[in-house]
């Protein structure tokens, strides 16, 4: 499976973002996706995740509110759709493929893309 994703860049405080990522592989369609993001100096989190095959979506309550996940299955795409955003949220955010469950950290995930760099001005 491999993952691009794309859509970061600067943008202001209080603005929207879209983030992009596009699974191939002849096994993309059996795994989830999910979006992480890392800080400078800190850990990777979790910031959502859905599923291909069922109507299933999942986000951390960091984000409930101000981010939206969806997917084009014709596309093969995962789109992170954030609102508001605020200095804190700058971050390289990462697209991920695991099996599908309600617990994300990076030990589920099997497959990473490369990351798309947030920076949001205050």
């Amino acid at each position: 499976v491999q993952l691009q994703a794309s859509g970061g860049g600067l943008v202001q405080g209080g603005g929207s973002l879209r983030l992009s990522c596009v699974a191939s592989g002849r096994t993309a369609s059996s795994y989830a996706i999910a979006w992480f993001r890392q800080a400078p100096g800190k850990e990777r989190e979790f910031v959502a995740a859905v599923n291909w095959r069922v109507e299933q979506a999942y986000v951390a309550d960091s984000a409930k509110g101000r981010s939206t996940i969806s997917r084009d299955n014709a596309k093969n795409t995962v789109y992170l759709q954030m609102h508001s955003l605020k200095a804190e949220d700058t971050a390289v955010y990462y697209c991920a493929a695991a099996a599908w469950g309600r617990t994300w950290n990076s030990e589920r995930i099997r497959y990473w893309g490369q990351g798309t760099q947030v920076t949001v001005s205050s």
